[in-house]
């Protein structure tokens, strides 16, 4: 069985929720799969992949997604690595391929990942910063994240590690 680990640098939480829902579909397809925030993570040796995630914010990547990638690149360079950004908060994500946050593509250079996809965010009443809450307020919030092209995705991920190919 092969190992997967998930791990996310999210503001108001819909990136862990996209993460949780990822391991949810990486065990369906008979994977193991762990989300963890990134923070909390110190070693990575014991997965055999990763998929690492990001908010998007005012078009930067979560900070806690770069000093993953960054912390980890050497460990991430010697497995599968894929990373999502979620942010958008309409349905441009769905519609087009979005440029990646400078930070996700620095992160894409350091991991060797094997791709990058962005999603659709969500941000509603009681987001943290001032930033988020001006936006709420204004009526731009809202969940624009479209679980079945995300859940489309996790099954590329697990199809691709099930492949021979896909083997470290």
């Amino acid at each position: 069985m092969r190992r997967v680990l998930i791990t996310y640098g999210t503001t108001n939480g819909s990136t862990a929720e996209i993460a949780r829902f990822l391991a949810g579909v990486l065990r369906d397809e008979g994977l193991e799969a762990d989300a963890r925030p990134a923070p909390d993570v110190s070693d990575v040796a014991p997965y055999d992949a990763v998929v690492l995630g990001g908010a998007v914010y005012m078009g930067r990547w979560h900070r806690d997604a770069r000093r993953f990638a960054r912390r980890h690149r050497e460990a991430l360079r010697e497995r599968p690595v894929w990373l999502f950004s979620s942010g958008p908060l309409d349905a441009s994500a769905s519609e087009r391929e979005l440029p990646t946050a400078p930070g996700a593509r620095r992160a894409e250079r350091r991991t060797g990942a094997r791709e990058h996809v962005t999603f659709g965010g969500r941000l509603e009443p009681g987001a943290k910063g001032r930033i988020a809450k001006a936006i709420v307020d204004g009526g731009r919030g809202g969940d624009f994240r479209d679980w079945a092209r995300i859940a489309d995705w996790g099954r590329s991920v697990a199809r691709e590690l099930r492949e021979p190919s896909g083997v470290v």
